[in-house]
């Protein structure tokens, strides 16, 4: 990958950042990096705006584009859109229905063969998410100090399916919760469809009681 690409990369799974911290992130130095950027905002994938700083200047973060979050997969937007309208038309809503019923299953039998049910909950979450990012998810964890695990998704390859039908999203959270068992807790804190970065997943053990 070469260092444009890094750049955008380290935009599309951290989100907004300063041309330092980018630097000290890929351990290039800020000018580097700054030129990487302004690269990045003539070829219209970069943006940036200037927040108030604690001492005069004001403090630059650039982020992503429109067009430069669409330069990672979305695993075919239209045709996807194409056979969820062909559905609907064929079958109706309960055709849609039972077809997400189907890749839910799929989708549970594929994860349960990647997660321990004897593992930690680290484990777990993190094996969980290294089969999300196989799929396009560009998934990450984050262990929290009282015990519990952010799942971090920095890109929908389904993002246009999950808009023209938010059963997917729905589907999702109800197999995450599934894999991971009754004593687990998932929660989605942020989500793509309500305008956040990434969707985000805090998960926790249920205390017994």
């Amino acid at each position: 990958m070469n260092t444009f690409d890094q750049v955008l990369m380290m935009l599309k799974t951290r989100g907004a950042q300063t041309a330092q911290a980018l630097a000290g992130l890929l351990g290039m130095t800020a000018m580097g990096v700054r030129r990487q950027l302004e690269l990045g905002v003539e070829k219209g994938l970069v943006s940036f705006h200037d927040t108030p700083g604690k001492v005069g200047r004001p403090v630059r973060r650039w982020q992503l584009s429109e067009a430069g979050h669409a330069r990672f997969p979305d695993r075919h937007a239209e045709v996807t859109l194409d056979l969820i309208d062909g559905v609907r038309t064929l079958f109706g809503e309960s055709g849609l229905e039972k077809l997400i019923v189907a890749r839910e299953a799929a989708s549970e039998r594929a994860y349960r063969e990647q997660v321990d049910p004897a593992g930690t909950l680290d484990q777990q979450v993190a094996a969980l998410a290294a089969a999300r990012s196989l799929e396009g998810y560009m998934a990450e964890v984050e262990p929290r100090v009282d015990g519990s695990v952010l799942l971090l998704e920095n890109h929908c390859p389904i993002c246009a399916a999950a808009q023209a039908c938010q059963q997917f999203c729905r589907s999702e959270l109800d197999v995450f919760r599934r894999v991971l068992g009754p004593g687990v807790s998932v929660v989605r804190i942020e989500h793509q469809l309500e305008g956040a970065r990434r969707c985000a997943y805090l998960v926790s053990q249920v205390e017994p009681g």
